[in-house]
């Protein structure tokens, strides 16, 4: 369930916001926890290079007339640690999130971005699913590729990415060869 900025349920929408984003935030080796704000809870992360707040509203209309409000107050709140946060201070996010599929909203809840006072930003409209909050946390998220390993044969995908390597030395890699010797065999052949 999404808990709106007022502490009531919204039993439109399945899926909790905050939970899925502290999920993915602790993923990625971020401390999380909540804090009560004002106009509701506010998940608060942090690493070793950055931190922020993510807001989560149950509409695109108050997402738009309080994000600076809920920005201000998260700051202010957290004053203190920012204060003694050195460099980290300048790596501030405020995340402001709604599952609202306003679409006439929509970009100007994007434009919110574009904004670059006090903090930098994220805000994103129309999550709904666990991918939307992923896709929407991807600034703060570390570079993941999935490779595609098929059925193929290693040492023949090795050896063509190594052809500018002697075969000699290619094989004595490949047949555990110490790695002094495959230093030698190197260094015998360049």
């Amino acid at each position: 369930m999404v808990r709106p900025p007022w502490g009531k349920i919204s039993v439109g929408y399945l899926m909790d916001i905050f939970t899925q984003a502290e999920i993915l935030l602790r993923d990625a080796h971020y401390e999380t926890w909540t804090w009560s704000g004002s106009t509701g809870p506010v998940t608060c992360f942090e690493n070793a290079a950055l931190m922020g707040f993510i807001h989560v509203f149950d509409t695109a209309d108050t997402l738009l007339d309080i994000w600076r409000a809920n920005q201000q107050g998260a700051l202010t709140r957290h004053a203190g640690s920012l204060r003694g946060a050195g460099a980290k201070a300048w790596n501030v996010y405020s995340v402001f999130l709604t599952p609202d599929h306003d679409a006439r909203r929509g970009r100007e809840i994007e434009r919110i971005e574009e904004d670059f006072s006090l903090t930098r930003k994220i805000a994103r409209g129309s999550i709904t699913t666990v991918d939307d909050v992923e896709t929407a946390l991807l600034p703060l998220l570390s570079l993941r590729s999935k490779p595609l390993l098929g059925a193929s044969n290693f040492e023949t995908r090795l050896r063509t990415r190594l052809r500018d390597i002697p075969p000699e030395a290619v094989t004595a890699f490949l047949n555990e060869t110490t790695p002094a010797d495959v230093a030698r065999i190197l260094g015998a052949t360049s």
